[in-house]
């Protein structure tokens, strides 16, 4: 849900053509994918109005997951926190939920963003609630903002993943990019390239 630990780290850049019709096409991006269980999800702009939902999904996601993408015990957040998940851009902050059906009603069961962190390279990070992990979610949020991110422009995506959470390190190899990656104690840098 932030894409840095750091909240509020962004390149800001001027926005040109190309980077206003990239941010027009993101933040009205929707989707239907259908997850390797024959599930199906639609993957959509995330929108001011998920803050309910946004906290929801928090609240059903356990706290080892919350963890691993915030790399603290992460059971709630600060307004500013908050602030910075809600308040998207599209240009330098671009964030994409997914969506399930569950008793005849939408609920938000995975979220993805990245920030541009320099020109050409962003941050990306997500997370799944833990009973839609190992299903595509995770993999399906990456390919998206991938392509996004590859319509505005950018070159590479980067990401911090702990060691151990190997199933977050699985979801980048899948993800049908080109990913190197560094060791540096309990963290794995991982990058992200277009083929």
């Amino acid at each position: 849900m932030v894409l840095s630990r750091t909240v509020g780290t962004m390149f800001c850049r001027p926005i040109e053509r190309r980077q206003s019709l990239a941010m027009l096409v993101a933040a009205n991006y929707s989707t239907v994918e259908r997850l390797r269980d024959g599930g199906q999800i639609e993957i959509r702009a995330f929108k001011p109005d998920d803050r309910v939902d946004l906290l929801s999904a928090v609240d059903r996601t356990s706290a080892l997951s919350l963890y691993r993408r915030f790399f603290t015990v992460k059971r709630s957040f600060t307004e500013r926190e908050l602030a910075f998940f809600l308040n998207v851009d599209f240009v330098n902050h671009v964030a994409l939920v997914a969506r399930a059906q569950e008793a005849g009603r939408s609920v938000m069961v995975g979220s993805g963003r990245y920030v541009v962190v320099q020109p050409g390279q962003a941050e990306v990070a997500f997370v799944v609630v833990d009973q839609y992990q190992g299903r595509g979610v995770g993999t399906a949020l990456v390919r998206h903002l991938a392509t996004i991110a590859r319509a505005a422009g950018l070159q590479e995506l980067v990401a911090e993943v702990l060691s151990d959470n190997t199933s977050m390190l699985k979801v980048f190899e899948k993800s049908g990019l080109r990913m190197t990656t560094t060791h540096e104690s309990e963290i794995v840098h991982v990058v992200l390239q277009w083929n």
